[in-house]
């Protein structure tokens, strides 16, 4: 693969209106510089709110790049705990599972509590990064569910795509996707991590507008912004505008961090994920 030369943040979601709360950060990476080059919702870009049709557009989109990061927020994997043992048994649970995600979440409990009164099991890098949940709690199943399946599954099979760290990067790679968590990287700048959101909408509250002006300092300080790209950050109440830029920010100087033949051979990366941020 060729030196990445710019990196993509995608705030994730798997509602059914996913569209109107998946963000996506175009930035490009010129030296040690950053430029944000687009902020939009994927809506907008596809045209379309509706889950099936604006994931599909995502894929094709993200097949479409050259010499570029992807960092999409939703976990890629499952704890191996679960009975599925390799990613592409993970791939195929989730593309055979006709049942929906809330279902499919009910079924990792079930699978977990076989093993103890632990309903909840945590991959080894949700500990090391500290995610704020573990990759099936009912708050996040329909990110992983639609993620893998309807995400993951397509790109496995591309071979201009390598996800880290499931599959190396070889001379066909065009684009890497990665895993992000803006929260994650939000701790490891020691930065607020709570406090920015307000999904409800309505006038920003002083807490949040405090907290998100505080995180707008520190991104400036990392990529260069245009007054209407933070106009719009600061004016998007769920944070998801914010989320994608940090997925890119955070996940990029993790990716250009990290050992990655040591990831590909860890003894549980490459089964359950890992998290760039």
């Amino acid at each position: 693969m060729n030196p990445i030369q710019r990196v993509i943040g995608v705030d994730f979601s798997g509602a059914k209106l996913a569209g109107q709360n998946i963000w996506v950060a175009q930035v490009a990476i010129d030296g040690d510089r950053l430029n944000l080059e687009s902020l939009d919702s994927l809506e907008t870009l596809c045209g379309t709110s509706e889950r099936a049709g604006a994931l599909a557009w995502l894929v094709e989109f993200i097949r479409e790049q050259q010499d570029t990061l992807v960092a999409i927020d939703f976990p890629f994997g499952l704890p191996v705990e679960l009975g599925w043992r390799t990613w592409p048994e993970q791939l195929g649970a989730v593309a055979t599972w006709a049942e929906g995600a809330n279902e499919f979440g009910r079924e990792c409990v079930r699978r977990a509590r076989l093993l103890g009164d632990k309903m909840h099991i945590r991959r080894q890098t949700d500990q090391e990064t500290k995610t704020p949940f573990d990759c099936y709690h009912y708050r996040i199943i329909y990110q992983t569910f639609h993620g893998m399946r309807d995400v993951m599954l397509p790109l496995a099979k591309e071979p201009r795509v390598a996800v880290a760290p499931f599959s190396p990067a070889t001379k066909l790679t065009e684009v890497v996707v990665v895993e992000a968590c803006p929260g994650s990287s939000l701790k490891r700048w020691k930065l607020p991590h709570n406090n920015y959101k307000q999904p409800t909408g309505g006038e920003l509250t002083d807490k949040r507008v405090a907290t998100r002006q505080t995180l707008m300092r520190f991104l400036k300080s990392r990529v260069e912004l245009t007054r209407s790209q933070q106009s719009k950050m600061m004016l998007n109440p769920g944070g998801d505008a914010f989320d994608s830029v940090i997925a890119a920010v955070g996940s990029l100087e993790a990716f250009l961090n990290s050992d990655l033949s040591h990831d590909v051979n860890h003894a549980r990366y490459p089964y359950e994920g890992k998290v760039y941020s």
